[in-house]
């Protein structure tokens, strides 16, 4: 998506319209079922959202296929080395943390071609300076990422020339200077480069660049760049590139070539009257990638040298190879933790499939979409078995070492979304707090009011509900089908749901005085069934020697059935870690601790979380003393904040935020 700002000419209409729209939502209205019933003002079509933006012009110049020519002297055919570029613009407002974690990400270990951190660069300097960056980009409206990778990106010693070269283009092309960091990848077959550019001119003003120009002008700047650096791209090579690509398991550019062929149904490869050597080698490769697709089951040979294409080659291709990509992150994470894992041991996790949770420790993390927001994790199941998971644009702050559970999303409308539905068919289609609480004299208000609150999400999300001026809620007979939609769009970018049971690695949960995950499995608490090899081996190793540490502390006995835990074990061990990190909590504010009891009101300033072994807390501070409570990742939002509420036993705590409640669900 471009970022555009309509200019003079029908403005005055375009800007009524968008007053209308924003009066009907804060009314609480749908303003997606009014769009067509607003005059809009006639512009002319582009076929780009932002063709007016910086280097419009110039993109219209540049030929959108790199073609053939005679270089002088020798004869050869010749052509413009190609280039790849992705390009995505990202909306800034609230994302500063999603900057920063992009760009760790870009300078993680092993990217060089050392195996180093990456270093990221700029015009004038090797090494820049990411907090300033991000600094200075906090205020901008959407920030710009791309990612440069020559074909013959393995040629180069360095990137960093070659990236300048074409940043200084850009500048010139668009007539600013540019503010942008760059670094270099080589742990893939592909050399290449991200750039990250700030949204804003020299001037300050917005920066916009014409989708044109983003989808050809980049591209066609970096290939004149390449091929003055490594000369123009001889048919030879180019016919040993394709020559590589008969057997690739992934989506080509000789599949592409046969799917341009298929007329009715068919691709007719008989001998065509090419006019040169290379036609005729290109037509001998374009033979052997359907032989190969015939062996793989994408193609039909119906006749000699006529093949029928599986309807769906494209997708299997492009699936293959997207598969062939994760099993060697899969691998290449592996062999850096020294962990022998057999590659049939190696799986795919697939959200669309019931499939049980996914429990062990996190060997990897990093970003599914190099160029977007998703993040995968790595990890080593107690199943025996390496996973691979997309976990799209959730925190993916995971230490290594630490034990995690992975849940798929469910995409079913919840108890609550029920209760809506069943309340407003009883009442014409209207649901409120009032007729909630006349419908069911049992329910109260803040139970109510959870369902509402429930409501204004879908609606901001959706629009699938809508609000009238007094509070009451329309409710469509089909509510639970657009609740499913709503959670299924939520789940695309959020697919599985990530519990850490152990912010420490298996070895130190052995002797450690707090309540581990490896005491809930002796518990029964949070029982699993570790396999035989692989980190279930070492969970059931350390297991072992966590019954016996606990038999020593009298926190378990031996019975027949084998080591038993105490009834008591787990608040016995989680009383003895509070009140020791309570202790050095106490000396460093110069304050007392106070234990807090189930039905005991809580007040006072929320100072931050703390860390334990036996999970996150809340570190609440009053006059005289501090608490610590089990947190809840709605009150990161409430951190220096006045937080009240009351703790129960066995059920989270419904804060109220100062005078505002909310933070319930």
């Amino acid at each position: 998506m471009i970022i555009g700002r309509p200019k003079s000419g029908g403005g005055e209409v375009v800007a009524s319209r968008a007053s209308i729209l924003r009066g009907v939502a804060r009314a609480g209205g749908n303003p997606r079922r009014l769009q067509s019933a607003v005059p809009v003002a006639k512009k002319a079509r582009t076929g780009r959202f932002n063709a007016r933006g910086r280097g419009a012009k110039i993109a219209a110049t540049f030929p959108r296929h790199s073609g053939w020519s005679i270089q002088p002297g020798t004869g050869l055919r010749i052509r413009s080395r190609r280039v790849m570029v992705k390009a995505r613009i990202v909306k800034l407002a609230g994302k500063a943390k999603a900057v920063s974690a992009h760009l760790s990400y870009l300078e993680r270990d092993g990217v060089t071609r050392d195996g180093e951190p990456g270093r990221l660069y700029s015009t004038f300097t090797d090494e820049a300076d990411r907090q300033a960056f991000i600094e200075r980009g906090a205020g901008d409206r959407h920030q710009f990422r791309f990612i440069l990778s020559p074909e013959d990106g393995a040629a180069y010693q360095d990137l960093q020339p070659f990236t300048r070269d074409v940043m200084a283009q850009m500048e010139r092309d668009l007539r600013t200077t540019l503010d942008w960091v760059a670094v270099d990848h080589h742990d893939t077959g592909h050399p290449h480069v991200h750039v990250v550019l700030r949204g804003v001119t020299e001037d300050g003003k917005t920066l916009n660049i014409a989708g044109d120009y983003i989808a050809h002008g980049i591209r066609h700047r970096a290939s004149e760049i390449v091929t003055r650096d490594l000369g123009p791209q001889t048919e030879r090579e180019v016919e040993q590139q394709l020559g590589r690509e008969v057997e690739a398991e992934r989506f080509t550019r000789l599949d592409r070539a046969l799917i341009e062929r298929d007329q009715g149904g068919l691709v007719d490869l008989r001998m065509e009257q090419a006019s040169d050597a290379f036609g005729r080698s290109y037509h001998q490769l374009l033979i052997a990638r359907a032989r190969q697709l015939e062996r793989m089951g994408l193609a039909e040979r119906k006749e000699p040298l006529q093949w029928a294409l599986s309807p769906d080659t494209e997708t299997t291709l492009r699936a293959m190879g997207e598969r062939g990509d994760i099993i060697k992150t899969l691998h290449r994470a592996m062999t850096d933790a020294r962990m022998e894992r057999s590659p049939s041991h190696y799986a795919i996790h697939d959200r669309s499939q019931q499939a049980p949770p996914i429990i062990g420790r996190v060997i990897a993390r990093g970003m599914a979409d190099e160029i977007g927001d998703r993040r995968y994790l790595i990890i080593d199941g107690i199943d025996g078995r390496s996973h691979y998971v997309d976990i799209g644009e959730a925190d993916g702050s995971f230490r290594k070492g630490s034990v995690v559970r992975l849940s798929n999303v469910s995409t079913d409308p919840r108890a609550m979304d029920r209760t809506v539905a069943e309340i407003a068919a009883a009442h014409g289609g209207r649901y409120s707090v009032d007729i909630h609480l006349l419908h069911d004299r049992q329910a109260i208000q803040p139970f109510a009011e959870r369902h509402v609150r429930r409501l204004e999400a879908i609606r901001r999300a959706t629009g699938g509900v809508e609000r009238e001026p007094d509070g009451t809620w329309i409710i469509a007979p089909d509510h639970l089908d657009r609740v499913s939609a709503y959670e299924e769009q939520r789940a695309r970018r959020q697919p599985v749901l990530a519990e850490t049971l152990s912010p420490v690695p298996l070895h130190r949960q052995i002797e450690a005085e707090a309540p581990t995950w490896l005491d809930r499995q002796i518990a029964g608490e949070d029982r699993s069934a570790p396999a035989d090899y692989g980190f279930g081996r070492e969970v059931r190793d350390a297991l072992t020697l966590r019954r016996q540490w606990l038999l020593q502390q009298d926190l378990a006995t031996m019975e027949a059935e084998g080591v038993v835990a105490r009834a008591t074990m787990l608040a016995t061990l989680r009383r003895r870690e509070l009140n020791r990190i309570a202790g050095q909590l106490s000396a460093e504010l110069g304050l007392r601790y106070a234990e807090t009891a189930p039905g005991q009101q809580i007040d006072g300033k929320l100072v931050r979380p703390v860390d334990l072994q036996s999970g996150r807390y809340a570190l609440i501070e009053k006059s005289r003393e501090f608490t610590l409570v089990p947190w809840r990742p709605v009150l990161e939002r409430a951190i220096g904040k006045e937080v009240s509420g009351i703790m129960r036993e066995g059920r989270p705590i419904d804060w109220t935020i100062g005078r505002s409640r909310g933070l319930g669900i």
